[in-house]
């Protein structure tokens, strides 16, 4: 469990940091740090927020049974989450055309009062859903025994590599232009929400909430492929590989835990699951277009006012 407890809060704690390190670096280069300690504040009312659920579940729920709503708690935040990185991204995209020149004659039209607020609203909500979903995770590696999964080793060690992890990309992004740095951030941004779109996908089948096109014979949701001889998604189907094939996979289930908790990583994804990952790229990708294009017009109509 020590290994499990140590994956799942290095992964949470180190995407949530990232998240929130790129607003506060984001309004650190644009000379705004007055509104730092209202993104921290957010945080610090998620990490309570979070708190108050695992004790719920440890207190009031104490019957691991009565925990089963939490998947369509998880859905709800699989694609909220992914929403809102999804609006982030884009956002970033505009204001990334918006910061030509003198960043100070800008700053009044990149940070109004609305968009602040929204990057403290995005800090808290993306705080939150890691906060709570690793309570959801601590709870089914321990069978309910939240606390036991929170004082272990392994979370407290993955909690400092992910504070270590995040210093260090934060202070050698220091280095990039603003551009560079929209442009790194964005692309990171963008491909965990579409693991997390794809995983809401993959829950509601598992669910029985939604079908699929092509079901096995037993009428069970069908695998595009199958790389778990590779790269299992979590020990449990790497020690169902060495009992059906006598043999180990060439990487460890504890990797592809990790990266499905990153990244959406499936080693069997069905058919919607692939569908759905790779449109969601093409669907951003139209957005943050059209978001260029349109600042792009609202720049030369700024610069060229038509004649009264």
């Amino acid at each position: 469990m020590d290994l499990q407890a140590f994956l799942i809060t290095l992964r949470e704690a180190f995407e949530a940091l990232l998240i929130i390190g790129i607003i506060v670096t984001y309004l650190n280069r644009v000379g705004a740090q007055k509104w730092n300690k209202w993104v921290w504040f957010g945080s610090a009312l998620a990490l309570v927020a979070s708190f108050l659920v695992a004790l719920l579940f440890q207190v009031v729920l104490t019957d691991f049974r009565m925990m089963a709503s939490e998947n369509y708690m998880r859905i709800g935040m699989l694609f909220v989450s992914s929403l809102l990185l999804t609006h982030m991204a884009v956002w970033m995209s505009g204001q990334q055309k918006d910061i030509r020149g003198d960043m100070q004659e800008k700053l009044d039209k990149i940070l109004t009062a609305g968009s602040v607020a929204n990057l403290i609203v995005h800090s808290f909500l993306v705080t939150l859903r890691e906060g709570v979903e690793t309570v959801f995770f601590f709870a089914a590696i321990s069978g309910g025994d939240i606390q036991k999964a929170l004082t272990s080793w392994g979370a407290l060690a993955g909690l400092v590599l992910a504070g270590v992890l995040a210093y260090f990309f934060f202070n050698s992004s220091k280095k990039m232009s603003l551009r560079t740095f929209f442009t790194v951030t964005k692309v990171m941004i963008v491909i965990i929400a579409a693991g997390l779109f794809a995983q809401g996908i993959g829950v509601m089948q598992d669910l029985g909430l939604v079908g699929s096109i092509y079901r096995t014979p037993a009428g069970e949701v069908g695998e595009l492929y199958n790389l778990a001889s590779i790269l299992p998604e979590h020990p449990v189907d790497e020690e169902h590989y060495i009992r059906d094939y006598g043999e180990k996979p060439v990487f460890s289930g504890d990797v592809g835990i990790f990266l499905k908790a990153l990244l959406g990583y499936t080693h069997n994804p069905s058919v919607e699951e692939f569908v759905f990952y790779w449109l969601y790229y093409v669907v951003v990708f139209f957005l943050i277009r059209w978001r260029t294009v349109s600042q792009r017009k609202h720049l030369a109509c700024a610069a060229n006012p038509p004649a009264a």
